[in-house]
Order: structure tokens, then C-alpha cells, then sequence
């Protein structure tokens, strides 16, 4: 049975400068989690660790119950982790259409090229962008860049959706009808998110579970309905302060 995620009094630094300090939490299966906190307090090293693209310098991170990182050492590189990632930018290949920028997130599978086509159309289809498939990135708008960067992580078919600020520069509208989508997606898909993110507004449209990171330290962690009853960290207090219409 699958326990997704665990981390154990992990930390994490930086030509001697600590990024993350004795972090310790989980991350259920099926769960929408974001991570969220200013600039520079260790949230996308966090995701990296999580994700395998770095070790930590002290403690460990288990996945389903066995251990993938220790002390300086990675144990299950990062495609062996059932993870796909959108960053923030979007890393989309400018020289290729929409349907080979979502083929390449199938490169390293084990499949037939028709069996690969077909789930990046199926993906595509998902996130509403099929007619595209022959563009180039830069014919699309922000939105539309963002579902082929999200449709190229879901032809994959993996466990865990990592999302490292991939939101930043689009309007408020589009932003919240493409998370609401990803919620959706999500789970339609049984998939896991993370969100990395220094918007509330993000975390409480896509995710229930927050980790509040300050320095490299987590201020308060819950779900999020419950931690803005009332808001330990500054970034929450503020954000309740200045929102209204919303429902506690």
C-alpha cells in the first residue's frame, strides 16, 4: 500500500548557508499539498529534494515507506520516483510543435512510437489544447503554454504532479480557471500535487494541506482552511487581512 512522501528532520545548505533546517512532514497519497512562503526560504530546494534532483545534508526522505535520500546520497534517481514537474518556465522546446514538446516528456518510456502518440494526444485532449498540437510555443498565449508544460507532465501517467511557481505572469483569471482545471485533472487521475508557490491565492484554489516555510523553517503546516482561522505565519495573517468574500 502506497504512503507517499515522508521527510525526516531533513536539512539542506548551500556553500555553508542553510537552506532548509530540520524539516519534518509527510505527503499522503491523493493529497493536495503547497508549500508555500517568500522568496528564498527554501521552497523550491524542498521540491528539488523531494523530486531527487539534489540530496540532503542531513536526514531522510522515504517514499511508500523506503528510504530515497539520505546524507549526501540520492538512493532512487528522479524517474524512478513516479514524478512529473512543471517549472517555472515551462521549459517548453521553442523549435518544436506542441505534440513533439508533449512527446519528449515520453522519451524515456518503454513504449511503441503509436502507443507514445497516443497518450500525448490523450493528454492534449485532457488539458484542452488538441487543435494545437501543431504549434510552435511561441504561437501561444501564457494559459495555452501553460497546458502544454501540464499536458506533457500528464502523458506520463505519474503518481506525484510538482509544481514550482508555474503560474506567475498570467492574469487572475486564467490562473484560477487553469488551477481549478488542474484540481479537477488531479483527481480524475488519482495523482498527488505540490505546489510550490509565495501566492495564497494559488495554494487555497488548488490545494487543502500548506506548509508555511520561513527561513528555512516550517512556521505552521495544516490544512489550509484550518491555519487561516488563525494565521501563525506573517504571509497567512496578511493575506486574511486583505481577502474578503472568503469563507473561513
Amino acid at each position: 500500500m502506497k504512503s507517499g512522501f515522508e521527510l525526516r528532520s531533513v536539512s539542506k545548505k548551500y556553500d555553508g548557508v542553510m537552506a532548509l533546517s530540520d524539516i519534518s512532514f509527510s505527503i499522503e497519497p491523493g493529497e493536495s499539498l503547497a508549500i508555500i512562503g517568500p522568496s528564498g526560504c527554501g521552497k523550491s530546494t524542498m521540491l528539488r529534494l523531494l523530486a531527487g534532483l539534489e540530496a540532503p545534508a542531513s536526514g531522510e526522505i522515504l517514499l511508500n515507506g523506503s528510504l530515497i535520500s539520505k546524507a549526501d546520497q540520492i538512493l532512487l534517481l528522479p524517474h524512478q520516483r513516479g514524478i512529473a514537474m512543471v517549472f517555472q518556465d515551462l521549459a517548453l522546446w521553442p523549435n518544436l510543435s506542441v505534440l513533439d514538446n508533449v512527446l519528449l516528456g515520453l522519451a524515456a518510456q518503454p513504449l511503441s512510437k503509436q502507443e507514445k502518440h497516443r497518450k500525448a494526444i490523450e493528454a492534449l485532449t485532457l488539458c484542452k489544447i488538441e487543435a494545437l498540437s501543431d504549434r510552435k510555443p511561441e504561437k501561444l498565449s501564457g494559459g495555452q503554454q501553460q497546458r502544454v508544460a501540464l499536458a506533457r507532465a500528464l502523458a506520463a501517467e505519474p503518481d506525484f504532479l510538482f509544481l514550482d511557481e508555474p503560474f506567475s505572469g498570467l492574469d487572475l483569471v486564467t490562473k484560477i480557471t487553469l488551477l481549478e482545471e488542474i484540481s479537477l485533472l488531479a483527481e480524475k487521475k488519482k495523482i498527488t500535487l505540490v505546489l510550490v508557490s509565495h501566492d495564497p491565492i494559488e495554494a487555497t484554489t488548488l490545494c487543502r494541506q500548506t506548509v508555511v516555510l520561513n527561513q528555512g523553517r516550517i512556521e505552521e503546516s495544516g490544512i489550509m482552511r484550518d491555519l487561516l482561522r488563525e494565521p501563525k505565519s506573517q504571509i497567512l495573517r496578511v493575506f486574511r487581512e486583505n481577502m474578503t468574500g472568503l469563507v473561513w
